[in-house]
């Protein structure tokens, strides 16, 4: 298996395998999770690392890339933007990584991958994976870096999908207040009882060829104001 070999100094080599001929091996031909990350940060002390992952983000198509040296720098980052995947390369030169992973996935619905050394990766994922960040062990697999974003799409396809869900029953609660309203006036200022005003919404709407909740709006904006 081809593997980067991403070490802790600011020397950072690709250990056993030109880098050239690793970065351009045909995609691999399991399936890939579809997605498209629009903005990725990359946290990493080491500039040679940024570089290897901006060419396995390439491959994703990935759209915007941010990069940041130190925890402090990639904090006041994703404070600026909202960031689809955060890639954290750890050690950083002012933190270990792991409390700024945490940080990421409790103040924004970013996608967190942790990169840290196979020796520690199983301790530091049972602290961290309950609260959404993936773990991977260094020496870095080209085939596992890729499985983890597969993951963090899908779960950022699930969460946009929920979040659609979301604005879609608002929306509704919402409607149905407005119409409620409008009943309402219609029942204190026209006497009606709550199904003749509900069927003079239905009628009107009907007849201006409207929806019933713009005929509603047309009722609060003609008594509330």
């Amino acid at each position: 298996m081809s593997i980067y070999n991403i070490m802790d100094s600011d020397e950072n080599i690709v250990n056993g395998i030109d880098e050239y001929r690793l970065l351009s091996m045909p995609e691999q031909s399991e399936k890939r999770v579809s997605g498209f990350l629009e903005n990725v940060l990359i946290v990493s002390s080491s500039e040679q690392s940024i570089n290897l992952f901006s060419q396995l983000l390439k491959a994703e198509r990935c759209g915007r890339t941010d990069y940041a040296k130190s925890g402090s720098e990639g904090r006041q980052l994703i404070s600026q933007c909202e960031y689809d995947l955060v890639i954290i390369n750890a050690p950083l030169k002012d933190e270990f990584g792991e409390n700024f992973a945490l940080d990421t996935v409790q103040m924004t619905s970013s996608g967190v991958i942790l990169i840290v050394k196979t020796d520690i990766e199983d301790e530091v994922e049972s602290r961290v994976s309950p609260y959404g960040v993936f773990v991977i062990g260094k020496p870095l697999s080209k085939v596992i870096f890729y499985k983890a974003m597969g993951l963090v799409k899908a779960m950022r396809n699930r969460m946009n999908g929920v979040r659609s869900e979301n604005v879609k029953l608002q929306k509704k609660i919402d409607d149905i207040r407005i119409i409620n309203r409008a009943k309402c006036i219609l029942m204190e200022y026209l006497s009606m009882s709550e199904p003749q005003a509900h069927k003079y919404l239905e009628r009107q709407a009907m007849d201006l060829r409207l929806t019933k909740i713009e005929v509603a709006k047309r009722l609060l904006s003609t008594y509330e104001n």
